[in-house]
């Protein structure tokens, strides 16, 4: 990936926006596991590398929750798995804006920094510990939902690029706990309630989904040579299913426009809105009661 492509530049509107989030407590990283990743303790307290916009030699994978101000929350959550190829993950762009923005319009957001099999000397596999991670990420979330305020039926999951195929691989291959786990967060569910996929990956994308999949919002440039045909794909799976899905295909943008900050184009600068209105319209931005 090129590293132009994920520079930020925030509008004044949508610095106020984010505002809200940032006027809180820091964010707080958590690891996934208290110990270390299960066969990779020893490696938990090896240093991220973090350099621009990029995080990488990641070892003890974590959510970084942004938590919006009690009087502003809705109780519904989101994790949120950031791009870059399984080699780096672009936080700043896809980890933290997003994260931002979600905890302004009074959602919990937990980015994740999930391990990268695709890292030169990389131990891990590609579909097998970066999806263990989504799946305790959201395991671990809604283990805590009570402390955080959280409504555990209103969990999301949402994903950029190759964090897309980690969406995928969480969503749509067997989520449910082992009820005869040894640690009790495992024994829950990793199965979202809804899902946003913005221009994800061509891994993990099933050919079909069940009718009771969990409502989709995605969103993609259509001259995206990498990611507009998956998008497309699941949001047909979701079509011959009859499952609730929503999608915005916008006409330029190239891959990896984020949250659209940088863009010059208004459609981009916009789809976070549509976005919005998406999770308003579907009742997830409701007061939590």
């Amino acid at each position: 990936m090129n590293p132009k492509t994920f520079r930020v530049f925030l509008s004044p509107l949508l610095c106020i926006a984010a505002a809200p989030a940032t006027a809180q407590e820091q964010p707080r990283q958590i690891p996934l596991w208290p110990n270390g990743a299960p066969g990779f303790e020893s490696r938990r307290n090896e240093p991220e590398l973090a350099k621009d916009y990029w995080i990488r030699n990641i070892h003890n994978p974590s959510i970084t929750a942004y938590l919006p101000p009690k009087e502003r929350a809705t109780g519904a959550a989101v994790v949120i798995c950031p791009g870059g190829g399984h080699r780096l993950l672009v936080f700043k762009a896809e980890g933290d804006d997003p994260a931002r923005y979600l905890a302004s319009l009074g959602i919990a957001a937990f980015a994740l920094k999930y391990r990268l099999p695709r890292e030169e000397g990389s131990p891990y596999s590609l579909e097998k510990h970066p999806r263990e991670d989504g799946q305790r990420a959201m395991r671990l979330v809604r283990s805590r939902a009570q402390e955080w305020g959280i409504d555990p039926k209103r969990i999301g999951i949402m994903g950029f690029s190759a964090g897309g195929e980690v969406v995928s691989w969480v969503t749509y291959m067997p989520n449910d706990g082992d009820p005869n786990a040894a640690d009790p967060i495992d024994r829950l569910s990793a199965r979202p309630n809804f899902v946003i996929q913005i221009y994800p990956g061509p891994l993990g994308i099933p050919a079909s989904v069940p009718a009771d999949a969990p409502p989709a919002f995605l969103a993609a440039a259509n001259d995206d040579e990498c990611c507009s045909g998956p998008t497309v794909k699941l949001f047909e799976a979701y079509r011959a299913a009859k499952a609730p899905v929503e999608l915005h295909i916008f006409a330029r943008g190239g891959h990896g426009f984020n949250m659209g900050y940088r863009s010059k184009l208004d459609s981009l600068k916009a789809w976070p809105q549509r976005l919005t209105d998406w999770l308003n319209d579907n009742g997830i931005l409701k007061s939590h009661e």
